[in-house]
């Protein structure tokens, strides 16, 4: 019989730096912004601008109104959808 081959664990990969958040002032709210860059995207969500979902690997934005704390008001948008959200069309 051959001995066991000891398993090591490797160190956790250093998860990427998510961008500086910033407040943005819009005629419905300040919102605090927050750039995602692809490398830290690492789970899928659903863009409220577009309904579309947003990959894992992609860059995005991540925006919630600044007198809301907590992370259940944050919304995970496409960058150029967060950027047209006051041009769309009101939804059915």
């Amino acid at each position: 019989m051959s001995p066991r081959k000891i398993r090591r664990q490797r160190p956790a990969a250093p998860s990427a730096p998510l961008g500086p958040e910033r407040v943005e002032a819009w005629p419905d709210d300040d919102w605090v912004v927050r750039p995602v860059p692809g490398a830290a995207a690492t789970k899928s969500y659903r863009c409220p601008g577009c309904d579309q979902e947003i990959y894992p690997g992609t860059p995005h934005m991540v925006a919630w109104p600044s007198r809301v704390a907590g992370v259940e008001a944050r919304r995970h948008w496409h960058s150029a959808c967060w950027q047209r959200r006051m041009q769309r069309r009101p939804r059915r």
